[in-house]
């Protein structure tokens, strides 16, 4: 993240980013914005239901584009 020297730094988002980076380091997952460690994250679209139910387990579809599970760990 790169922020002009004007504008200020909020170092718990930093450190949020840098959890969020490695949690999603090879998973095909994706955190929400306000995400912290722990909580559910997003199933990426590269896979389909069945796939997603295979890899998480139980996945909770919201919308057909939206599908969360809990954080694997």
């Amino acid at each position: 993240m790169t922020y002009p020297m004007s504008v200020g730094r909020n170092f718990a988002e930093v450190l949020r980013a840098l959890d969020a980076l490695q949690a999603s380091y090879g998973v095909p997952i994706a955190m929400p914005a306000n995400w912290e460690v722990g909580q559910d994250v997003i199933v990426s679209l590269s896979l389909n239901d069945e796939q997603a139910k295979e890899k998480f387990g139980e996945i909770n579809v919201k919308l057909p584009y939206l599908r969360t599970t809990k954080m694997p760990s």
